[in-house]
């Protein structure tokens, strides 16, 4: 039987505001536990939340580059729990009035197909504390710094089918909220998770399967590998004549496994009901209009203009668009070349495979706009061969040296002068007697084996096109 898989991501955005969403409390991370937890994030009787302005408006911002509904009065709700992280025994969420519903986000996928993946909602709620289960033997410790942080909880339809498709959306949010600069989008820290709903079910069938909720996971590898192996299992357990059990499952990296958490719950488990201690929110027209005036140019925005204005392909415009930081950094060395194409090439290429390597980003990279902008210059005036320009890549990678100073030094100017050429020509082909028999009896590859001897007799510096070009004049 040929099977379907569904999935849906619940992703958690931590908004990046200086205190959390309904007390004054600093949201900075790594200091010391409990320090940043008063009255309100520690339930204490009496204290009563109130909305951090802040949050509203980057829940706004948010809504509006999805391209959402953006709801004219929001609610509160009490989402009833007990967790010993969780002070209140109830987290402060939304359920019936979000604040954003409706929208949808745009992903690339590996082919360069596009596909639209509609978000049922984003709503704002609260974080909990933290459990920590290894500082004591036997015991668990708490600390409630992170309760009361401000998250928005982003819902997608159940649109997707795979785990690129998957990991092609959780990549395009995390672009999103970190474009907008309402997220850091630190994953190692948790301030972007996700939670991922898998199903299986008989390819052709519209009822969808029992899906298993995945938790918190924090890197773009685990959710791909744990999609990869939570639909094999289901599908075995179907095509097993086991009964798939709804249930939330976590996802171990170190043998690429799910195992269960808990049974899963439903809505109705959690009770939910209007939180009585905090007012509706009327979004009005004025701030909508503030929110829009402060919106930046959005990545698909950037997107259609970079292919428009530079002729970049969709494949090109997409990854150049990939990050802020990245766009930035095109966006800034096109105002210096005449080559966006090379530009986007070099970039996406050398530039972003060393960067890589080195966990860097284009914002601390050791080569700079004019560095590469020079050196894109350099090809395409006929100075650098693309070989050539390798190595002067990889010299101004490693020292603080201008690209021109770099050619100068090491000697790397390509050779153009045809009579020059025309000289190792001769040579390699006086040398080389039965490859250019072989050419001439109609064997292509004898002719890549003479110019592949002449670069070599210029120790890379010939013109390849030209030294190709010259030797087929000589010897066709």
């Amino acid at each position: 039987m040929n099977w379907e898989t569904v999935i849906g991501l619940e992703i958690h955005v931590q908004l990046n505001t200086q205190s959390k969403i309904f007390s004054g409390s600093s949201t900075a991370f790594g200091v010391e536990p409990n320090i940043q937890a008063n009255v309100v994030d520690l339930a204490m009787p009496g204290s009563l939340p109130v909305v951090n302005k802040e949050v509203v408006n980057k829940a706004i911002k948010l809504g509006l580059a999805l391209e959402a509904k953006i709801n004219s009065v929001t609610m509160f709700d009490r989402k009833n729990y007990f967790y010993p992280d969780l002070p209140k025994a109830y987290q402060i969420s939304q359920l019936t009035y979000p604040i954003a519903e409706f929208g949808r986000l745009n992903i690339t996928l590996k082919d360069g197909s596009v596909k639209t993946i509609n978000v049922t909602r984003a709503h704002m709620e609260e974080n909990a504390g933290k459990s920590i289960h290894d500082l004591f033997d036997a015991q668990t410790a708490i600390d409630f710094n992170r309760a009361g942080t401000p998250l928005i909880e982003v819902v997608s339809e159940p649109e997707m089918h795979s785990a690129e498709e998957a990991v092609a959306y959780a990549k395009a949010l995390h672009t999103l909220v970190t474009w907008l600069d309402i997220c850091d989008g630190d994953m190692s820290q948790g301030s972007f998770r996700v939670d991922v709903n898998v199903s299986v079910r008989p390819k052709g069938q519209e009822k969808f399967g029992t899906r298993c909720e995945i938790k918190n996971l924090n890197s773009f590898r685990y959710i791909e590998q744990a999609i990869n192996y939570e639909a094999r299992r289901q599908i075995e357990m179907n095509e097993d004549g086991i009964e798939v059990t709804q249930e939330t499952r976590l996802f171990d990296p170190i043998i690429g496994e799910t195992r269960t958490m808990r049974t899963k719950e439903d809505a109705h488990d959690y009770r939910y009901f209007p939180d009585p201690d905090l007012n509706p929110i009327q979004i009005t027209e004025e701030m909508l209009n503030q929110v829009k005036a402060e919106m930046p140019e959005l990545p698909h925005q950037m997107k259609a203009r970079f292919m428009q204005e530079y002729s970049l392909s969709e494949y090109d415009a997409y990854q150049v668009t990939s990050s802020k930081e990245h766009a930035e950094f095109f966006e800034k060395a096109v105002q210096l070349s005449s080559e966006p194409k090379l530009i986007a090439n070099w970039m996406n290429g050398e530039l972003s495979a060393c960067l890589n390597k080195e966990n860097l980003s284009f914002k601390n990279s050791p080569i700079s706009v004019q560095q590469l902008a020079d050196l894109v210059e350099r090809i395409a005036d006929g100075t650098l061969s693309s070989k050539l320009a390798k190595k002067v890549f990889e010299a101004i990678w490693n020292e603080n040296l201008t690209v021109d100073m770099v050619i100068e030094r090491d000697g790397l100017k390509q050779i153009s002068d045809a009579c020059a050429i025309e000289a190792m020509i001769d040579e390699v082909l006086s040398t080389n007697q039965k490859s250019v028999e072989e050419y001439q009896a109609g064997k292509e590859k004898a002719l890549n084996a003479l110019v592949g001897q002449v670069m070599r007799l210029s120790k890379g510096k010939a013109n390849p096109a030209q030294v190709q070009k010259i030797i087929k004049e000589k010897i066709s």
